[in-house]
């Protein structure tokens, strides 16, 4: 229990560091939370958990063609904010253009010999 409030713990920490440096610097919150943190502390604790190499390896993997379809939600919230759309329409547009994008990626995914 005890490593499991740990491990909740220190992924919280990193999630109000980047919303504290991103107060004061937002490019420098943008590089913090562009850094894939959350990805490597989950591959740590799977690591930990497992150590199971094909298991970690199918993870990295999974991630890399996970992130391509969540990249465009970065260019789409900004524009609708510029375009004067408010923060909540905006990064709902943004996570809902993400769900279909993922959902194209497990789609399309098989068909070119990815396993997600």
């Amino acid at each position: 229990m005890m490593y499991l409030l740990a491990k909740a713990a220190l992924s919280g920490l990193l999630v109000v560091a980047v919303s504290e440096v991103a107060k004061r610097y937002p490019g420098l919150g943008g590089l913090v939370a562009s850094l894939p943190l959350v990805s490597i502390l989950g591959m740590i604790w799977l690591w930990r958990d497992t150590g199971d190499a094909e298991r970690m390896a199918a993870h990295a993997s999974g991630t890399f063609w996970f992130v391509l379809p969540s990249l465009p939600m970065f260019l789409l919230i900004p524009a609708l904010l510029r375009r004067g759309a408010g923060f909540w329409p905006a990064l709902g547009a943004g996570c809902i253009l993400t769900m279909a994008l993922y959902a194209l990626m497990v789609w399309l995914g098989p068909r070119f010999g990815l396993r997600l």
